[in-house]
């Protein structure tokens, strides 16, 4: 597996976290892989053989781009052979209107946009092994789109807050730091991501506590909780069953086999 990160220029740090690459291969078999919710919202490219998703009892294969919005619970994707995929990795209360998409949608669902237009052109780039390129045509068009789209400085100062406190400020903090009102604050975060604070908060808390397992799967649950926001161990435990499906010891011991075949940080978008 190969997992390269690109931060994003000056202009376009108010609405993306970063663009990313991963390429893998599955082999002759079909094989799933797991996406556990974070705080994010993801524009996906993808190339190669293609991915699919589970629909109603049968795999559904998923267009080029797609977008996997906030999630409440594991998504798990079908892949064989080559699979490389470019990503976009959106701040959740910015990516509708970067894409001028009505908001509201979580989890995986497929758009029209003339976004999709990009993807003969990076194809081209990712056969030839041109990532660079293809990542920097990704970045020109994210930056023409920016610039048709005003700043909202109330979203802006309100997602510097909450990604500062790493989803531990109450929404009345949040509020404060964006010198508006909580009404006013809960009112514009819904309309623009679909989500309330508390929401966003609470995926922002749990991606804290499975990165730090992931990294130091011996880390102590309870001293965990104490430094990611929960008020107890009791509370982690809750919320990380209610995202990942599993329990924080059970994910600690299956980060131990991971990183053991193969270290590194966590990609979420493609661990097994």
């Amino acid at each position: 597996m190969q997992h390269l990160e690109f931060e994003p220029p000056e202009e376009l740090r108010d609405t993306i976290q970063c663009f990313w690459y991963d390429q893998r291969d599955y082999g002759d078999e079909q094989s799933g892989f797991e996406v556990l919710p974070d705080g994010y919202a993801e524009i996906i490219f993808h190339f190669g053989s293609g991915c699919s998703v589970l629909f109603e009892g049968s795999l559904r294969p998923l267009p080029s781009p797609f977008m996997v919005g906030l999630l409440g619970q594991p998504v798990v994707f079908y892949a064989r052979g080559r699979l490389e995929i470019i990503g976009v990795r959106c701040f959740p209360w910015s990516v509708f209107d970067l894409l001028g998409l009505p908001s509201g949608k979580g989890g995986v669902h497929v758009f029209e946009h003339p976004v999709a237009r990009l993807q003969s052109l990076l194809t081209g780039w990712v056969d030839a092994g041109r990532i660079g390129d293809a990542m920097a045509e990704v970045r020109r068009y994210f930056l023409e789109a920016r610039s048709g789209v005003p700043v909202d400085s109330l979203l802006y100062k309100a997602g510097v807050a909450m990604r500062k406190a790493n989803g531990t400020l109450p929404v009345s903090e949040v509020a404060a730091a964006a010198n508006a009102t909580v009404r006013t604050l809960e009112r514009n975060f819904k309309q623009s991501s679909g989500h309330t604070v508390k929401d966003v908060s609470a995926l922002m808390r749990f991606e804290q506590a499975r990165n730090r397992l992931w990294n130091f799967p011996d880390t102590s649950i309870a001293g965990l909780a104490q430094e990611v926001g929960y008020t107890d161990q009791s509370h982690l435990s809750r919320e990380f069953k209610r995202y990942s499906g599993t329990t924080p010891g059970a994910f600690a011991r299956k980060a131990r086999k991971g990183r053991q075949m193969a270290g590194g940080d966590f990609v979420a978008f493609v661990q097994d």
